[in-house]
């Protein structure tokens, strides 16, 4: 029998239009021979349509897998990851713990640091005090400031100077309570997809090559003007770094399923920072983490099915273990 994948896209954060063309990619990618797509839609306004997924087992029969492709707050963040628990439903990626510990910036920087692994140095502000005197003291400009809770670089800005940063932080406490302001790293934005449960993989990285001073939003996904180097044209050594770090960065959090993992090269010094981790990464048709999976031999949809088996797989495990004496 087909198996039934609700593909769960929309949401009520500022990604939600990423997230449309996100799922009708997957959705196109599932094999007709083996899957029956049901199609989850979350409004702006966080209705949902045909209805809602019901936090109790047993109560969605037309569902066997979830595939969650909301990108960002409310669904990026273990809020959705929670409700498929309680619903005892397998669903793909990321659990409740990694989905809300990666989607903080400031908690990942942490966790990263607790174990090792190399964070960009940053100060955290709130939007009930707007100061970053503290940034420009340590670090100088230019700086990042960015919302701690949010994705595909929305609200995110470069601040060259005081007025800059003014408007910078004003536009980040748009989208959270909670701002990054980190130092601004010279060199290579790089990405690196992670794929696997118990056993993560790490692709060959990629590097970006935004046509604008950083990879922002717009050269994300509007411009079509951003160049990638797919594999990275970095040394073969700092290649083998990336890969590692992206793993136990994937690690450290507990992640599953899939992750991309941003990185920045420091130009001056070599060294390699860890960003972010990105539970749900983007599954357009210009999408990163599908496209360096497909250079490492795995099309998309072969992608999107071992994704949906590893949810499978976990959920087996998840029901196997007992919460009771």
């Amino acid at each position: 029998m087909k198996k039934r994948v609700a593909v769960l896209y929309g949401g009520r954060s500022g990604e939600h239009e990423v997230s449309i063309r996100s799922a009708q990619s997957v959705m196109a990618a599932l094999d007709p021979g083996k899957y029956e797509a049901v199609p989850v839609f979350i409004g702006k306004d966080g209705r949902w349509s045909p209805g809602p997924i019901l936090p109790e087992p047993g109560a969605n029969p037309g569902i066997d897998v979830v595939f969650p492709v909301l990108h960002g707050t409310f669904g990026e963040d273990g809020t959705v990851q929670g409700l498929l628990e309680l619903a005892a439903l397998p669903y793909v990626g990321a659990g409740v713990f990694a989905s809300s510990a990666a989607m903080d910036k400031e908690q990942f920087k942490r966790i990263c640091l607790s174990v090792g692994l190399p964070a960009v140095e940053w100060v955290t502000v709130y939007r009930g005090a707007l100061d970053a005197s503290e940034a420009v003291r340590r670090f100088g400009f230019p700086l990042f400031v960015k919302p701690a809770n949010l994705g595909s670089s929305v609200g995110v800005s470069k601040a060259h100077n005081e007025a800059e940063l003014k408007v910078a932080l004003e536009d980040a406490a748009r989208y959270d309570s909670k701002i990054v302001v980190e130092r601004a790293i010279v060199g290579h934005e790089i990405e690196c997809a992670v794929l696997g449960n118990d056993l993560p993989e790490a692709a060959t990285p990629c590097e970006i090559l935004p046509s604008r001073e950083f990879y922002d939003y717009d050269d994300k996904y509007t411009l079509d003007a951003a160049r990638v180097e797919l594999p990275a044209r970095l040394q073969p050594e700092t290649i083998a770094e990336i890969r590692r770090i992206a793993v136990a960065s994937f690690r450290a959090v507990d992640c599953s399923g899939m992750g991309r993992v941003d990185f920045l090269v420091e130009a001056a010094t070599g060294k390699v920072y860890v960003n972010e981790i990105n539970t749900i990464p983007g599954f357009t048709s210009i999408s990163m983490y599908p496209k360096m999976w497909a250079h490492a031999g795995v099309p998309f949809a072969q992608l999107v099915e071992r994704l949906i088996e590893l949810a499978l797989e976990r959920h087996a495990v998840r029901q196997s273990l007992r919460y009771e004496r």
